[in-house]
């Protein structure tokens, strides 16, 4: 039985899918809570400001006060200060978007962008979001950096959806083993049209002092502009720059943490 924490984070989390809001019987009877139960913590929360309610009978919809916690545990774990004007370089070099998601537990989760791109087609999503691995130039530097068992393992575990990404995402998981091979091999990960159809990126691991990794590194933007020649050219930039961050990781406490 779910206690009270574990509902309102059961229900940060489900809210968190749905921009548009839910109703309380979606979110009661999608997590399985009693209605009542999960009347009691939506008001909670709405009274904490986590969620807001436009009237009676309205959706609940998570309001910005919960990114207000992630931007102020990244700014005093000294990420900005740390990653930031490395990533603000390599975009500009790029010209296109440049993002660092770190090690969460068995997940990866985008906490740092920088934007190269000033005019025309630009890829620019959300942060704080989980990294989808499989089909995700960053889930596939990390991927290779584990024994195959391990990472298939983690696949599996966040859910392997091959027909909710783009035509370039693996498939089957041995698509998507023989591509984590192919990083391995390279150093570097490459994916075109995967995560979502347009878009393409080029990523490196970004290992500790001990070998581990503890977050990746990746340039991504319109496929238009991210021909895989392309890419390779940015492969060696993108290294550097991931080896750069390694050296500088132990200013960060959330770095060192990891093992950094």
């Amino acid at each position: 039985m779910a206690t009270v924490r574990d509902r309102a984070i059961l229900i940060l989390e489900l809210l968190a899918k749905h921009f548009e809001g839910l109703q309380l019987i979606d979110i009661a009877d999608g997590l399985d809570i009693p209605r009542g139960a999960a009347h009691r913590v939506l008001s909670d929360l709405k009274d904490a400001g986590y969620i807001r309610q436009d009237r009676e009978g309205a959706p609940y919809r998570m309001t910005p006060k919960i990114l207000s916690l992630g931007f102020a545990y990244l700014s005093g774990n000294g990420i900005t200060d740390v990653a930031q004007p490395v990533l603000e370089r390599l975009a500009a070099t790029s010209g296109e978007l440049v993002r660092l998601a770190v090690v969460d537990g068995d997940n990866l989760r985008w906490v740092a962008k920088a934007q190269g791109a000033t005019r025309g087609l630009r890829y620019d999503p959300d942060d704080g979001a989980e990294v989808y691995l499989a089909a995700a130039a960053n889930g596939h530097a990390w991927l290779s950096c584990m024994e195959e068992q391990s990472a298939l393992e983690l696949v599996i575990k966040q859910g392997f959806k091959p027909d909710a990404y783009g035509p370039g995402a693996p498939r089957t998981l041995q698509d998507l083993i023989r591509l984590i091979d192919r990083t391995r091999e390279r150093g570097f990960a490459i994916v075109i049209d995967s995560y979502e159809m347009g878009t393409s990126a080029v990523a490196a691991p970004v290992r500790a002092a001990t070998g581990g990794v503890f977050a990746t590194l990746s340039i991504a933007g319109p496929s238009t502009r991210m021909t895989e020649c392309r890419m390779l050219e940015l492969a060696p930039d993108v290294m550097e720059t991931a080896r750069e961050l390694a050296d500088l990781a132990g200013i960060s406490p959330l770095f060192r943490s990891k093992g950094a």
